[in-house]
């Protein structure tokens, strides 16, 4: 069976979670090679076994060298081990308070290492990874890699998902949406977001900015939104140091967009600048939608 083959046959295992993008209406696999709605709109699945869901052309920041780099810190480097260990922890905690099948849909899931190393953490067969990125790029990389999940490409605001078809949202250093958040999110389902704190990659923003108002970060803005959207249930604060060989520090460098408009020969200095460690400092906010009576962690 090819990866093509493979993905159909996941995706059509839970195939009553999708909803066309274009006219919302229900889906079906057909032949194990496309997905088409009720009215007839069809995604064919990608060779390497992913499905393309955007209505629209985007474009990316993201290339296919960022996404490599970022794979080897998160798979690698295990830079961020301790966050894929809360948020699985969270996610095992509040499955009293759900039922059926477990949907875990990663928004704005990049090369997908982020999922499948909380999927890895909580070891339960039951749960079904989806995850979503504008990046063909990212998404192509993610459905090579990590055949358990189904992989698409998508908008994030006009997600190809059913309403109340997530259990758990999560959106780790990412864009949000929460109109659709709370559209697909299922009662008792968490959203678990994280954002960075003042210390993240600290080290990396003093030597880029030396010292200039870009080298502190506030997120205060980004959590006082997420409660006007969703219940606040819990924060969770993670900071460690984390030290890093040179290889390690190269790819950190490679795939943060702080480097996004920094110049070669900035990158090169920064690199050889003798940094052996970077902070971790992040928040983890885990909400549920504020209509919801009920939902533990």
């Amino acid at each position: 069976m090819t990866k093509k083959e493979k993905s159909a046959e996941l995706v059509n295992k839970y195939v009553h979670v999708f909803s066309c993008p274009i006219c919302k209406s229900p889906m079906k696999v057909t032949h194990l090679k496309s997905l088409v709605c009720l009215n007839n709109h069809t995604f064919d699945f990608a060779k390497q076994g992913y499905v393309n869901m955007m209505t629209r052309s985007a474009n990316s920041h993201y290339d296919k060298e960022l996404f490599k780099a970022r794979q080897k810190v998160i798979m690698e480097s295990n830079l961020f081990a301790l966050l894929h260990k809360r948020i699985s922890e969270i996610i095992i905690g509040n499955m009293n308070a759900l039922k059926g099948e477990i949907i875990i849909f990663d928004a704005g899931c990049g090369e997908g290492s982020h999922l499948q190393r909380i999927l890895d953490e909580c070891k339960n067969e039951t749960f079904a990874g989806i995850g979503l990125d504008i990046s063909k790029e990212g998404i192509r990389m993610a459905a090579s890699k990590y055949k358990e999940t189904a992989w698409l490409v998508g908008d994030l605001a006009n997600s190809p998902l059913a309403d109340q078809s997530c259990h758990y949202i999560l959106n780790i250093l990412s864009p949000a949406n929460y109109k659709e958040f709370k559209r697909t999110l299922v009662p008792n389902g968490l959203v678990i977001k994280v954002v960075p704190r003042s210390n993240y990659l600290k080290e990396l923003r003093e030597a880029l900015f030396d010292n200039t108002d870009k080298s502190s970060y506030k997120n205060d803005e980004t959590v006082s939104l997420f409660n006007h959207h969703f219940h606040l249930v819990d924060v969770l604060n993670l900071s460690y140091i984390k030290k890093l060989t040179q290889t390690e520090l190269i790819n950190l460098v490679q795939m943060s967009p702080l480097t996004w408009n920094t110049s070669e020969d900035d990158i090169d200095r920064i690199i050889n600048r003798g940094i052996s460690e970077v902070t971790v400092d992040l928040d983890i906010l885990v909400g549920i939608n504020k209509l919801t009576q009920g939902g533990r962690i």
